[in-house]
Formats: structure tokens, C-alpha cells, sequence
């Protein structure tokens, strides 16, 4: 369900501009990443900051891509996105301190300190490789293909990168000990 949640506007986004065109598909993400909002607050659930960071980007880039009538706009949002991330995960571990990536997943993975500080680092880079092919793509071809772009470009990207990094990180995950081992180990 989270995923689906996470993926709703983007969904959204591409059948209306399939249908109606990119104006009439902007209205529809800014509505859709207000659903999103509404829905974690009819949940009770808190928002996360990366949900309102990117409500207000829509908001923002996408009031300005139907205000003013120029796409330009709407295309500018995934890459200063994707930017503010890398910025986000280098600042936090260089200047504070704080890994956000260990942030995340330390409760569920015990990683050496310089494995969380590359990992870091690899998503920042990502992060910025995603920005500037945003940037590339948007900007030296149609809308069309920059609209295909984000939506299954960039998003089959992280899912690359993502499972690039769980097998990356494989040796270091946690090995579930099968009853039948414990059994044949008392047994010794």
C-alpha cells in the first residue's frame, strides 16, 4: 500500500497527460499529492519530510507550469528534487554528522561505518546522476519522451540502483538460522 501511496501521483500524472495533455496532468498531480496529504492526515499518521518537500515543489513548479502555460517548470521540479536530496544525504553526514541513510535502515541492517558513509555517498551521487539526466532528457527532447522518461525511466533507475545496493550490501545482511540447524547444532 505504501508504495502505491508513494507512486499515486505519478500514476495520475501519466494517463491524464496520455489523455488530456501536460496542463490538464499537472492539475491532476497537484491534486493527487494532495490526496496524499489528506490520506496521512485522515491515518493520523505523521507526514514525512520528504512528502511535504515534494507537496510544495508540485505545488510550487506545477501552479506555475498552469499559470504561466510553459512546461519548463514542471520539468525544473524533478531535477531541483533530485538535487535537494544529494544535498540533504552530503550536508547531514558531512557538516552534522548524521547519515541519513543509516538513519533509515539502521534498525534493520548493522553496517560498518564506512559502508554507511559510502552507501550515503552512492545515493547522493545517484541523486545527482538523476538530476542531470532529468535535466539532459528534458530539455533536448519532446515532452512526450521526457514525460516516458520520468515516469518509467527514472523509476526503473531506483528500482535498479536500489537492488544494486541490497546486493552490495548482501554479505553484510542479517543470516536467519533455520530451526533444522538449531536442532542438528544442540544435538552436537
Amino acid at each position: 500500500m505504501q508504495l502505491f501511496l508513494e507512486y499515486f501521483p505519478l500514476i495520475i500524472f501519466f494517463i491524464v497527460n496520455s489523455i488530456a495533455g501536460i496542463y490538464w496532468a499537472t492539475g491532476s498531480l497537484i491534486v493527487a499529492a494532495c490526496l496524499q496529504i489528506i490520506y496521512y492526515k485522515v491515518k493520523k499518521e505523521k507526514i514525512p519530510a520528504k512528502q511535504w518537500i515534494i507537496f510544495g515543489l508540485v505545488v510550487v513548479f506545477g501552479g506555475l507550469t498552469i499559470y504561466l502555460q510553459n512546461d519548463a517548470f514542471l520539468k525544473w521540479k524533478v531535477t531541483i528534487i533530485n538535487t535537494f536530496f544529494a544535498a540533504a544525504l552530503l550536508v547531514s553526514d558531512i557538516i552534522f554528522k548524521k547519515n541519513i541513510i543509516k538513519q533509515f535502515l539502521g534498525e534493520s541492517l548493522s553496517l560498518p561505518k564506512n559502508i554507511w558513509t559510502r552507501l550515503n555517498f552512492a545515493w547522493a551521487m545517484f541523486f545527482l546522476f538523476c538530476a542531470g539526466l532529468n535535466y539532459y532528457v528534458a530539455f533536448n527532447f519532446d515532452l512526450d519522451t521526457w514525460v516516458n522518461f520520468k515516469v518509467f525511466g527514472l523509476t526503473g533507475l531506483m528500482f535498479v540502483f536500489s537492488i544494486t545496493s541490497i546486493l552490495l550490501l548482501y554479505k553484510y545482511l542479517p543470516i536467519e538460522e533455520d530451526e533444522n540447524d538449531k536442532v542438528t547444532d544442540d544435538k552436537k
